[in-house]
């Protein structure tokens, strides 16, 4: 062998060997962020089964016990817009450990809530020191990519964060199998910890000083003002905010359908839920693979086209009394369609906001949370042996998103030669 063939084959393993190390650390670092960002997630769905025991140990009505999952998502929307921007002009580090280390302290006191009072204060806490995890995680993940490799990145961390949204449900149901409700808050005491232990040790400051904002409120507000008047940003929030509303709107009303309307067990609707929850995850995955060849742009219009028709294709059906098996199909559509909306549209929305990626993934945050909270309680306005409602909402939020996005966007000119749907 020549000199220059061996030379050929060094460089040949030393790029693979490069591969497999930036690859491992991507998947770290996915796991990590995504860790972070499903903190939402786990703070809601471990404790929904507990919802009857807690209302039993504080002597409480069931609406005020719900109460406390309303005041948890304001929580998590006020930290979202002060925590945003805070991370743009102190770097992402310092608030995500102080908000981890508190919700983990928070979580625990819970525990110990002499009264509902008390603990639906605590719970808006718990929100507003979870957000830390939402936005902050978005934040470090527009610090490191951008255009495709940031659609891609997302996808991946789209895989990790959407199991939990799945398991949640199944470990707080486990919990209570052999300890009181408290059992699921140190649980949750326990994931923020640990989380604050990985951050220390695995998850570096990556907004560099001279990248970082300008301090103060006044700063803030102009950056959140910058973001609003942003009509292309605007569009993309508006239109993921929608599509989340359609599923929002699937969470709130799914279980009256299944068990009351169609007489399906627990069991059933749990295997439903689990099912849906994996469509958003592949259809975030597809998404990801496909970006480089099909222009993100593409590939969010075609997520909002599936929104709109899966949910016309399930208002029919439910006008139609069509059987379980049937509505299913154009559901799994609807819900799936967030998987592509939301990875595509993350990154066409943070493409242009690289010195306030705090600031808008907050405005992204709140926006999804506000419109779903909003459309829930529509679903079940008709009595909880309906099904139309829902078939109104999502048809109307789908069609909503689609004219949000030919209303604000703004045309842009295909720069490239990849596939675009204009």
């Amino acid at each position: 062998m020549t000199n220059k063939e061996e030379t050929i084959i060094e460089t040949l393993i030393d790029n693979n060997n490069q591969d497999q190390k930036s690859s491992s650390n991507r998947w770290k670092m996915a796991i990590i962020l995504g860790g972070l960002s499903a903190f939402g997630a786990l703070s809601i769905d471990m404790y929904l089964p507990a919802f009857p025991e807690i209302a039993n140990e504080f002597q409480a009505s069931p609406s005020l016990v719900q109460m406390s999952l309303t005041l948890f998502l304001i929580g998590l929307c006020v930290g979202q817009l002060f925590l945003g921007p805070l991370s743009d002009m102190i770097g992402r580090r310092k608030p995500l450990l102080i908000g981890l280390l508190s919700y983990g302290i928070v979580s625990l006191l819970c525990i110990w809530s002499p009264s509902i009072w008390m603990f639906l204060l605590l719970r808006f806490f718990q929100g507003l020191t979870a957000s830390a995890g939402l936005v902050i995680s978005r934040a470090v993940v527009r610090d490191l990519y951008v255009g495709t490799e940031l659609t891609r990145f997302f996808s991946l961390l789209a895989l990790v964060n959407g199991l939990a949204p799945i398991l949640a449900p199944i470990m707080g149901a486990q919990l209570l199998g052999f300890m009181p409700w408290q059992g699921v808050f140190v649980v949750l005491c326990i994931i923020g910890l640990s989380m604050f232990g990985i951050v220390v040790c695995g998850l570096p400051d990556t907004l560099p000083a001279e990248n970082r904002a300008q301090s103060g409120v006044r700063p803030a507000l102009l950056s959140y003002s910058r973001i609003l008047r942003d009509r292309t940003f605007m569009g993309y929030a508006l239109c993921q905010g929608l599509v989340f509303a359609s599923m929002f709107a699937y969470i709130s009303g799914s279980s009256f359908i299944v068990q009351n309307i169609y007489h399906g067990t627990a069991t059933t609707f749990s295997i439903i839920f689990a099912i849906n929850g994996v469509g958003i995850m592949l259809a975030s995955q597809v998404t990801g693979k496909l970006a480089g060849r099909f222009s993100e742009r593409a590939l969010f219009k075609t997520g909002l086209i599936t929104s709109a028709s899966g949910g016309g294709l399930l208002f029919i059906a439910f006008l139609n009394q069509a059987p379980l098996y049937v509505i299913l199909i154009p559901l799994f559509f609807v819900v799936s369609s967030v998987g592509v909306v939301s990875t595509a549209g993350f990154s066409l929305a943070m493409e242009s906001q690289e010195k306030s990626a705090g600031s808008a993934a907050a405005v992204l945050g709140v926006i999804s949370l506000t419109l779903g909270g909003i459309v829930a309680p529509f679903v079940g306005m008709a009595g909880e042996y309906t099904v139309v409602p829902l078939g109104i909402i999502t048809t109307l939020c789908g069609m909503g998103a689609m004219g949000c996005y030919y209303f604000f966007v703004r045309p842009s000119h295909l720069t490239d030669n990849r596939w675009e749907l204009d």
